[in-house]
């Protein structure tokens, strides 16, 4: 009998608005543990539109990923503002525990994704992130993996990359749009992508 594969933090990004219900729907089906970090996608739009100072500009942008997550839950999926490994599928609301720790810069160079990963690293869990794109690309080729921390890409907000590699975090970048590379990513199977691995 093979051991259970541990609780994953998964952050669904706010492009995959539109596949919410399918994502779940594969999450249910593979039976593994989540702790889904909401993106902040349209909900954060208005926030960079506004234009107001940075630290303003901070907390109304994970207000927006909060709203994101309430969207997520309303497909069935329980809701929590505890950081904390769950026993199955299961939302964070960020809000409060970010007010409380105030983990990260208050800069547009830290978005969703960072936050991801810094929940990852206080739960000591592996993260998978969920995007419309399928994995980071540096000069216009897809890296099956990252070895560089200082790697710029536009497919991830500028502070991740450099934030897995000081935490030793284990991080994948899939495409969400894809069930299949879903299912394989929550099975820690070959999948195309981008893995993230400075242990190694």
């Amino acid at each position: 009998m093979s051991t259970p594969a541990p609780p994953l933090v998964v952050k669904v990004g706010g492009s995959l608005f539109d596949r919410v219900a399918s994502l779940i729907e594969v999450f249910h089906e593979v039976g593994r543990p989540v702790l889904i970090v909401p993106g902040g996608g349209k909900f954060v739009e208005l926030v960079r539109r506004l234009a107001v100072p940075e630290t303003p500009a901070h907390w109304m942008a994970i207000a927006g990923m909060e709203q994101f997550g309430w969207y997520i839950a309303s497909h069935g999926v329980p809701a929590t503002p505890i950081l904390a490994l769950p026993a199955e599928t299961t939302v964070l609301l960020p809000y409060c525990a970010l007010r409380e720790a105030d983990p990260l810069p208050h800069s547009w160079n830290v978005t969703s994704d960072t936050i991801a990963a810094w929940v990852a690293k206080e739960l000591s869990a592996d993260l998978l992130l969920l995007k419309s794109v399928d994995g980071i690309h540096h000069r216009r080729r897809l890296l099956s993996r990252v070895e560089d921390p200082g790697i710029i890409s536009d497919e991830v907000d500028p502070t991740f990359i450099r934030f897995v590699f000081e935490h030793g975090l284990v991080a994948r970048v899939v495409n969400g749009r894809h069930s299949d590379r879903l299912r394989q990513a929550l099975r820690d199977e070959t999948v195309i992508g981008t893995l993230l691995d400075p242990r190694f």
